[in-house]
Formats: structure tokens, sequence, C-alpha cells
């Protein structure tokens, strides 16, 4: 009778501290959440609070170097993010459905642009692209000069961003079945219509995921550029490079700079979740 007395007190123990503990728990993991909120929204929230509060940023949006700034980043992203989706798309597809020799190779080539510290990419570029480059002397005698230009922007925008696009690319063919693919070979469609028809359209979340990431990184580029194009007003300074321009004379005019940049890079992610949130619910 003891023994089975002590059995059928153990548990009522355990019935009593379980939801204590389970409520522990959760505020723990409610807290840990709320601080890591805090450590990313807080400088979001100070930029948009001290550029309001000043009136600056109603300032910035009508001033002639803010928009040319603004111009130049979006004419230049998208025309990185262009320049990804033509030649990463083939990349994509290739190292989801293939295996070759040297793949290992490329895969860590497309990789290496997500680690590498943004001022070693601007470097390399200029010693690629650069007069003194590998290739500046054979495009020279081309006519061509692509260091400290506009494409000299697109370029190192396309160097660290492409690799965004790519890596979410073939994680959407991967998850295409290669059956309906076969299915559609069966049936007469050449290998480009069966890309157009069947691969691409079940494969649109993850390229259009990738497509607006690849877009929101090449907005934001900075160190890779300011390396390799410069910062010339109305030919090389983006965004991102006029918010440093800025920092070093007139800090109201910097958050201003920088307050539109996020609202912009917000108005980026919204458009990454709508896109992809409807795309899902609409092949769900």
């Amino acid at each position: 009778m003891t023994g089975r007395g002590i059995g059928t007190r153990v548990p009522a123990v355990f019935r009593v501290g379980r939801p204590l503990g389970r409520g522990l728990a959760a505020a723990g993991w409610a807290a840990a959440a709320a601080g890591f909120a805090l450590l990313l929204g807080l400088p979001v929230l100070a930029i948009l609070v001290r550029s309001m509060a000043g009136g600056s940023l109603r300032a910035a949006l009508g001033s002639p170097v803010v928009l040319q700034a603004l111009t130049l980043t979006a004419w230049t992203s998208l025309a990185a993010t262009g320049l990804a989706v033509l030649l990463g798309t083939p990349a994509a597809y290739l190292l989801a459905r293939r295996k070759f020799p040297g793949q290992a190779l490329l895969d860590s080539l497309i990789e290496l642009p997500l680690i590498l510290p943004p001022s070693v990419a601007g470097l390399g570029l200029l010693m690629a692209f650069g007069r003194r480059g590998l290739l500046g002397e054979p495009l020279a005698a081309l006519g061509v000069n692509l260091s400290f230009t506009t494409a000299a922007v697109i370029l190192a925008q396309f160097f660290v961003a492409a690799p965004l696009y790519v890596r979410a690319a073939r994680a959407g063919f991967q998850a295409v079945d290669p059956e309906l693919e076969t299915v559609a070979h069966t049936l007469g469609a050449s290998p480009w219509r069966t890309f157009r028809r069947v691969t691409v359209p079940l494969a649109l979340p993850g390229l259009l995921g990738g497509l607006v990431m690849c877009w929101a990184r090449a907005l934001g580029e900075f160190g890779a550029t300011i390396l390799f194009a410069g910062s010339f007003p109305g030919r090389t300074q983006t965004m991102a490079l006029a918010v440093y321009a800025a920092l070093e004379h007139d800090v109201d005019a910097a958050l201003a700079l920088a307050a539109v940049l996020l609202l912009v890079s917000l108005l980026v992610l919204v458009l990454l979740r709508w896109g992809t949130g409807s795309r899902g619910d609409a092949g769900a």
C-alpha cells in the first residue's frame, strides 16, 4: 500500500510542475525572441524616427542628389538582377539536374561571393577588370573600360548578388519532379519547350524568391562598388554610397538617405513575401 501510495503521489507532483515548467519555458523563448527583435528593430526604428523628427526625410525626397542616387541604384540593380537571371538560370538548372566533373568546384565558386568580405570582392573585380587587371589591357584594346564606370556598378552588384538567385533557383528546380519532364519529352515536347512550359512554372516560387533577394542585395551593395566603381555622383554613386558620402559632412542628410533606402528595402521584402506567398497558395 505504501509503495502504491507513493506511486500515486509522484505523478501528482509532476502534474503540478509540468504546466509551470512549460510556462517558464514559453516565457524564456518569448524573452529571447523579444530581445532578438529589439536588437534588430531598434536601429531601424532609430533611423526612421530621427529622419522624420528633423524633417530631413521630406527634404531629401526632393533633393537632386538623392533622386540621382535612387535612379542609378534602381536601374543598375535591375540590370544586375537581369544579368543574374540570364546567366544564373542555366547554371542553377545544370546543378539541379546533372552530375558532371567539376560540379563541386562550380558550386563553390557560386557560393564564394556570399562569404567573401566586400572589400576583397571589390579588389578582385579591380584586379580582373581594371586597367591593369587580367582582362584590362585586352578590353582597353577593344575600347572598353569597365573600372570606375556605371558598368562597374552593375558588375559589382552582379558579383555579390547573383549567388542568392542561383541558390534559390537551384532549390526551385530540385523541387520539380524529373518524371514530369520525362513525360513531357515522351509526349513530343522539345527540351526547351519542356523547360519553358513545365519546369519554369513549377519552379516559379523559388525563382521569384531568388530574383527578389538578388535585387534586394544589389540595392544595398556598398563595399565592392566603392572599390571597383568609385563614388561619382550621377555616374557611380548609388544610395549606399550616397549615405556614406553624406555622413562625412551632414548627418541629417545621411539619415534621410538611409531612411529612403530602408523604406525601399522594406518594400522589396513585402513584395517578396506577397509574391512567394501568393504563388504558394495558388499552387496549394
